[in-house]
Parts: C-alpha cells; sequence; structure tokens
C-alpha cells in the first residue's frame, strides 16, 4: 500500500514540475495586435484575441495604458476614440465603442478571456506614460499585480518600450518574464538587469545580427517587430529568432511550413 501511495506521489511531484511553457505552441508566430488584419477585427479586441487563438498563434500581443482613474485598459494608441487615455476616466472611454460593438477591454476582461484557452501566450506591452516615468513604473508594477491577481502567471509575457517601467516589473515578479523593446539596450545590458529578452524593430536586427546569437548565448529570447514582409520573416528564420511578431501571421504559417 504504501509503495503504490509513493508511486502516486512521485507522479504527482514529476507533473508540478513540468514546464507551463509545454502547455503553449512553440511556433515562433506572435499576433501584433491580436490577429486583426485578415478578418478586419478591430485591433487588440477580444475578437482579435480571440482570433489568434483560432489560428493556434504562439502569442497575441496587446498594449496596456493607465487611466486617470488607475484603470488598466487595453489599446493600442494613447487615445481611444478622441479621448487620451492617461488624462480620461474610465467611464469616459466606455461612452465609446470599438467598431464591433465592443467597449475597451480592461487588462482583467483581457486576461480573463485568454485564460480560457493554454494554447496562445498573451503577450502584455505595457506602455510608457508620457506624464512620468514614475507612472511608467506604476503601470508596469499594476500590470504584474493584475496578472497575480487572477493567477494567469502562466499565460502572460511581458514587454516594454520603458527600461525603467521593465525592471519595475521585474521586481515586483522576479519570476516574470519580461522583454525590452527599445533597441537601445545589449544583449549584455538586458541580461544584466534581469530582462527576458529583446523584441526590437527588424532594422535594429538587420543593422546588428550579431545581437541575435549574442542573447541567445546568454540564455535571452530573441522577437522582432512589426515583420510583415516575408524577405524579413525568413531571414528571421533563417536566423533561429525564438519569436517574430507580426500583422501577418497567416503569411507567417506559410513561410514555416514551407520551411
Amino acid at each position: 500500500m504504501f509503495r503504490g501511495l509513493s508511486a502516486f506521489l512521485f507522479i504527482c511531484l514529476i507533473s508540478s514540475c513540468v514546464s507551463t511553457k509545454d502547455m503553449f505552441h512553440q511556433n515562433k508566430v506572435i499576433a501584433h495586435r491580436g490577429a486583426w488584419k485578415a478578418q478586419n477585427h478591430p485591433q487588440n479586441s477580444l475578437a482579435s484575441l480571440n482570433e489568434a487563438i483560432r489560428l493556434g498563434c504562439e502569442g497575441s500581443e496587446f498594449d496596456v495604458w493607465m487611466t486617470a482613474d488607475e484603470v488598466l485598459v487595453v489599446n493600442h494608441d494613447a487615445d481611444f476614440k478622441g479621448m487620451p487615455i492617461e488624462t480620461s476616466t474610465y467611464a469616459q472611454l466606455l461612452t465609446q465603442n470599438l467598431p464591433n460593438g465592443e467597449k475597451i477591454p480592461t487588462l482583467k476582461e483581457y486576461l480573463a478571456e485568454g485564460m480560457k484557452q493554454t494554447g496562445t501566450k498573451l503577450i502584455l506591452e505595457f506602455k510608457p506614460s508620457a506624464i512620468s516615468v514614475e507612472r511608467s513604473e506604476k503601470v508596469g508594477e499594476l500590470s504584474v499585480k493584475t496578472v497575480q491577481e487572477l493567477n494567469a502567471q502562466k499565460w502572460v509575457d511581458y514587454i516594454t518600450f520603458s527600461y525603467e517601467g521593465g525592471k519595475k516589473a521585474i521586481a515586483t515578479d522576479p519570476k516574470a518574464n519580461v522583454a525590452y523593446l527599445n533597441g537601445d539596450k545589449s544583449p549584455a545590458q538586458l541580461k544584466e538587469a534581469g530582462f527576458f529578452g529583446f523584441d526590437y524593430n527588424i532594422r535594429v536586427l538587420r543593422a546588428k545580427p550579431e545581437w541575435i546569437k549574442e542573447a541567445q548565448d546568454l540564455g535571452l529570447t530573441v522577437n522582432a517587430w512589426t515583420v510583415n514582409n516575408p524577405e524579413d520573416m525568413q531571414w528571421l528564420l533563417d536566423q533561429k529568432a525564438d519569436f517574430i511578431t507580426t500583422d501577418e501571421p497567416e503569411l507567417l504559417f506559410e513561410l514555416i511550413r514551407k520551411k
């Protein structure tokens, strides 16, 4: 009896140690602002998220801002329907809808939708504040705390243009995967600061291709944005980039299938 119980507990222990990364796809395709273009979904909408999930994308990227009353919402631009998000209240933003009738999603609503599946990562970009560095840090901190509150850690990786905000996110959750976007830090600098990797514009990597191997040798991940040209996609595949962020996920899938 005890031998059987011990075996059962051993199996449970091994199962608990399986990386949550194994739950997700490994196909390199990150849908930029969700998969919106082919089906004409609003960018950063729940509809574009669900299309990325339907396609089987490795990840679906989305953008987070903080309103004047400190509600985290999902939208790419700094304004929503002409209303500056950082100086508008959430109630004010609710007076307008996305083109498909959706309201602007809160971060909690977006995460809750994405957590209904385990095939597509949620790539959370928290935007740097135009008001202050301190506010950028707060957006990073609150984004991580919201993910923790919903127990969504295994679904979420983070990206940001704010170096300070990224470091604040890492300090808030040292286990969080945070990649840097701005393109002005070397892989060695990112490693020292505790970043998970970089997500740089394709032009940066074309100019400094040696950063790809350097980053991967340091254990950092390599992503590039926003890659819509098939020649650039193929070059990144040949360079063995870990991820490719694109408005054209269907095209990237075609290229991957041909390899």
